[in-house]
């Protein structure tokens, strides 16, 4: 059943507040956005690396919030696209989307952290604004790598501090402490308290580190069309021990 404009407004109110702004029937989630027609301003500029066509492809999306990328995946004809994410204030407006969209999405309450939970391989995995929320983001790369990973990871994250990556020597000596003190060494900011008032925004990194952090964690960097989105294959397994973790059950 066709919801009226009037229905929706009123569930849109319910329902808010809305991180994501999505037109519903020409009704907008989240009009007063501190960052503008957000994500579809962050979409709109790397839309076109994504293929126009997922018919028969399977797409997770992890920290799926309100459902707009998942929402959008579907509209690119993917078989199923499953949504994930920890909150069910986001899962309840993501259902809500999708229902008015009369688009068939899977929701589930899961963190990134329950990947391996999920037995299944994904042919796009998207991995967009979670990274910075996460106590254990190499963790969670590893995972994602380990479990869920199929041919795409479209990731991205916030960043600060340079936006000028480099790539350094495998190895220094233990007396080059020099090294520690360039704008472009890869840094993982630690935020103890909050950061724009969010009490989950624990670390932020800088271009180099979100670089580093990927490779490490066994992907090949293909595409970088925004300064925040990295679109990854899978090359080799990640460093170090980061392909020891099993498959964990249920959710924390």
């Amino acid at each position: 059943m066709q919801l009226s404009t009037s229905e929706i407004r009123r569930q849109v109110a319910a329902l808010g507040p809305w991180f994501h702004n999505i037109e519903l029937n020409g009704v907008p989630t989240a009009p007063d956005h501190f960052l503008g027609n957000y994500p579809y301003v962050k979409w709109r500029k790397f839309e076109a690396e994504i293929p126009g066509d997922l018919t028969g492809m399977t797409v997770l999306d992890i920290g799926c919030n309100a459902g707009f990328y998942s929402i959008e995946m579907k509209r690119r004809g993917a078989a199923r696209v499953l949504g994930i994410d920890y909150d069910p204030a986001y899962l309840a407006q993501a259902r809500f989307a999708a229902e008015v969209e009369e688009t068939d999405i899977e929701f589930r309450q899961l963190s990134v952290y329950d990947v391996g939970s999920l037995r299944e391989r994904f042919d796009i995995v998207l991995f967009m604004g979670v990274f910075y929320h996460l106590r254990h983001p190499l963790l969670a790369l590893d995972l994602i790598r380990e479990h869920a990973m199929g041919e795409l990871l479209v990731f991205q994250s916030m960043q600060r501090g340079s936006p000028d990556s480099t790539m350094l020597n495998e190895n220094h000596a233990f007396w080059n402490t020099d090294v520690f003190e360039e704008a472009r060494y890869p840094k993982l900011h630690f935020v103890e308290h909050r950061y724009a008032d969010d009490p989950t925004n624990w670390w932020i990194p800088n271009a180099s580190c979100a670089e580093a952090m990927l490779r490490s964690a066994g992907f090949e960097i293909v595409s970088h069309p925004e300064q925040e989105v990295y679109l990854c294959r899978p090359d080799g397994k990640p460093a170090g021990e980061g392909a020891v973790y099993p498959a964990r059950g249920g959710s924390e």
